[in-house]
């Protein structure tokens, strides 16, 4: 089973080639990798590999369109973004369907991310113009302080492959905003959607060599190159906390501007009294949204003794309404995980569970055939256990059981991670505990957080800095200070 061609009428070929200086071009040595459905694993397009000399021609086309582009007026570049935003909205179902094929997710979840993609786009589309600074009397007296922001520069963007339209939006948006050209660089699991999102761009009107697209081969090594180049003046990657190190340490040397969202580890605290019927709606929502492959999906959940039992019946009798299969077929509530690796690393991590004495309430079972796995409940989970310090990135439920609120925020508290944290209880004492969690965000009685408007990102291991809302586009400005003589 292959991608159309030719596409839907009305629809533009979707592009398995790099994007370079306004062109689509084949790498420079020819060569392709397979990009594969993780529901059938069929190969869906031969994408093509960016050489060494591809990724310095990216560089180099960015570098190039920088001045004009920065000196572009606010408004002209935030009308091509709602151009971009206004022409994917009415492509939503195509751009979701080329996100089930390659990613594996379930069709509700592919049109959220369609939805929630384009939104970056009319956001930033209305921080363009107002991008901000400042001009005061100095209070010597003896001058005027003006502070302007202006575009950082070339920017490289590396996004994953859980959110292959989202994570390109997230980052492309505010760079454009700011002014800065761009060098996108997604995953090798799902670079057709990140390639339709750039077509987009193309077709509204962006300027050549303001924004390109590689996927190198090796990918360390030729992204280390690009960030040597002294063109090359910001890094944002969202992705692992493993690589969002090897990233840092990469951007040390030429003290390249960082932005980094990485890695999470979010826990849950269901507080005595909580409202089961609604802690159990948002906790499957923070839970089984994208199929548990989220940053932010709930990954430890610490339920007070008095709702424990009653909590893991709710939550069981959730879990058996879900269904698994293809994300193609609109009834599936789940879809396949991003490759047979990520479901045999999931697997893994409930078989150890298990043998370290966890209780297997529900699931357990990987597919036959496909990425699949099923949702999957486990008790009696041991706090500071394998699958408690891991990262999940699949739809399984781990309950720790806990009888002092104390002792919850310190279980949850006791990571490297602290990106997103869930509270459900009664309101005054959700909040109390939302403020000791040391998280950048704290969902309280809801399950789901993620909003354009509002600044997404983390603390200690999690990343540095903030994507969307009005600190998005600051991590693509530098603030320069002038000096007026009074």
């Amino acid at each position: 089973m292959t991608l159309p061609s030719p596409p839907p009428p009305g629809l533009p070929p979707v592009h398995a080639d790099l994007f370079i200086d306004g062109t689509w071009r084949a790498g420079a040595d020819g060569g392709r990798f397979d990009v594969v459905d993780p529901a059938d694993l069929s190969t869906i397009a031969a994408f093509a590999i960016a050489t060494e000399r591809d990724c310095h021609d990216a560089v180099d086309a960015a570098a190039a369109a920088l001045d004009d582009w920065a000196a572009t007026a606010p408004r002209e570049r935030g009308e091509l973004l709602r151009a971009a935003y206004e022409l994917l909205t009415t492509e939503e179902e195509h751009l979701a369907t080329l996100i089930v094929r390659e990613n594996g997710k379930a069709w509700a979840d592919a049109v959220g991310e369609a939805r929630y993609a384009t939104e970056f786009f009319r956001w930033f589309a209305e921080e363009a113009v107002r991008i901000p600074g400042e001009y005061r009397r100095s209070p010597s007296g003896d001058k005027r302080i003006v502070v302007d922001r202006q575009p950082v520069g070339v920017s490289l963007l590396i996004t994953p492959w859980n959110f292959p339209a989202a994570m390109a939006t997230r980052k492309l948006a505010p760079a454009l905003a700011a002014g800065c050209t761009t060098i996108l660089k997604p995953a090798r699991e799902t670079p057709l959607t990140a390639a339709y999102v750039v077509e987009a761009l193309r077709r509204v009107g962006v300027p050549r060599g303001v924004v390109n697209l590689v996927t190198p081969v090796p990918t360390g090594p030729l992204v280390q190159q690009m960030i040597d180049r002294a063109e090359v003046r910001k890094v944002s990657f969202t992705g692992s906390t493993e690589v969002g190190r090897t990233l840092l340490h990469a951007c040390a040397d030429s003290v390249v501007s960082t932005s980094m969202e990485l890695g999470g580890n979010a826990p849950v605290i269901v507080l005595p009294g909580a409202d089961l019927e609604l802690t159990v709606a948002g906790a499957l929502q923070a839970k089984m949204r994208n199929g548990g492959s989220a940053c932010t999906a709930a990954n430890r959940f610490y339920v007070h003794t008095s709702l424990h039992d009653e909590f893991v019946a709710r939550m069981d009798a959730a879990l058996a309404e879900m269904v698994v299969g293809p994300g193609l077929d609109r009834s599936h509530h789940l879809g396949a995980l991003v490759s047979v690796a990520e479901r045999d690393k999931v697997a893994a991590l409930v078989d150890d569970a298990v043998a370290s004495g966890a209780t297997l309430v529900r699931g357990g079972k990987p597919s036959a055939t496909g990425a699949f796995y099923d949702a999957t409940l486990l008790t009696d989970v041991e706090h500071g256990s394998q699958i408690n310090v891991t990262e999940i990135f699949g739809p399984v439920t781990a309950v720790v059981r806990y009888d002092d609120v104390d002792d919850a925020v310190r279980m949850a508290n006791d990571t490297v991670y602290g990106l997103m944290a869930y509270v459900f209880g009664e309101e005054r004492a959700a909040m109390a505990v939302a403020r000791r969690l040391e998280a950048g965000m704290v969902a309280v009685n809801r399950g789901v957080v993620s909003d354009p408007a509002a600044p997404f990102g983390g603390v200690k291991q999690s990343g540095l800095g903030r994507e969307g809302s009005s600190e998005g586009i600051l991590e693509f400005l530098e603030e320069k200070y002038i000096a007026l003589t009074e």
